[in-house]
């Protein structure tokens, strides 16, 4: 006869289960979730090299294409990270069924652990699927692998949290809709991904600093080809303040059961 689990600590079992359920979550729809997103981001690279004869042009002292690169990668990871944690929730909310993700004995550090490793996995995957995909037609080369896996998880991470923020506070699809519309997607494109902050006036010079996603971008822009408008350092001390404020903030929310339980 089985007895039932005590749990000292952590529930390892329950964190894995979890960890795996959101990892599954986008393979099971791999064309959508993985194939989709390299498309748009080849799509953006043929446009921006081909039809705008990119190839021809420099920026940060770079070529184009060498510069564009590192900024689509990045913006490729953090999208689906937010996409995978923000709809995970609100799916489960609106289907009745966060029950039970409440009900077995996870903690709120395991919850949200859980739900943000199922978003950085996606945003890895697919960052890792579009690479792979623009490597077939433009070179690209690493020049710090130690950086480029910090921002990669961090960034992801970050994403991930906000989208577990995100799924939380949204009561429809419309809200999520108008949070990438109206934050996501603004940030990442005003981020330095297709030009370099050094071009622009001053002032606009130092709002981007106010950007936490240019902090992203920069961080990839480096590890890939050793040039970055901001110290990398700085980016590295901003990004991980973000995360960690960011858990704090959503250990909290699901902790009080914040519009997760009825």
């Amino acid at each position: 006869m089985d007895l039932p689990r005590r749990f000292a600590g952590v529930n390892w079992r329950g964190l894995y289960t979890l960890c795996l359920k959101e990892t599954l979550r986008f393979f099971d729809s791999w064309m959508q979730t993985i194939l989709g997103p390299a498309i748009s981001s080849l799509l953006f690279l043929a446009v921006f090299v081909l039809a705008l004869h990119g190839e021809e042009r420099k920026v940060g002292g770079l070529p184009f294409v060498e510069f564009l690169v590192p900024g689509l990668i990045a913006m490729t990871v953090v999208q689906n990270a937010f996409a995978n944690t923000s709809f995970s929730i609100l799916v489960s909310k609106l289907q009745g069924n966060i029950v039970d993700v409440l009900m077995p004995p996870l903690g709120a550090l395991e919850l949200t652990i859980g739900y943000v490793f199922g978003g950085i996995a996606r945003g890895v995957v697919c960052g890792l699927a579009v690479a792979l995909g623009m490597a077939l037609f433009v070179p690209i080369s690493i020049y710090d692998p130690l950086v480029l896996a910090f921002h990669a998880i961090f960034g992801s991470m970050m994403l991930a949290l906000f989208g577990v923020l995100a799924g939380i506070l949204s009561d429809k699809f419309d809200h999520i809709g108008s949070i990438t519309n109206f934050i996501v997607s603004p940030l990442a494109f005003l981020s330095g991904t297709f030009y370099s902050i050094a071009n622009l006036p001053e002032f606009f010079q130092q709002a981007a600093l106010f950007n936490p996603f240019f902090y992203m971008i920069d961080g990839f822009r480096f590890a890939f080809t050793g040039h970055a408008d901001a110290a990398p350092l700085v980016g590295i001390a901003v990004m991980t303040a973000i995360n960690l404020a960011m858990l704090t903030l959503v250990y909290r929310l699901i902790r009080a059961g914040y519009k997760l339980k009825a």
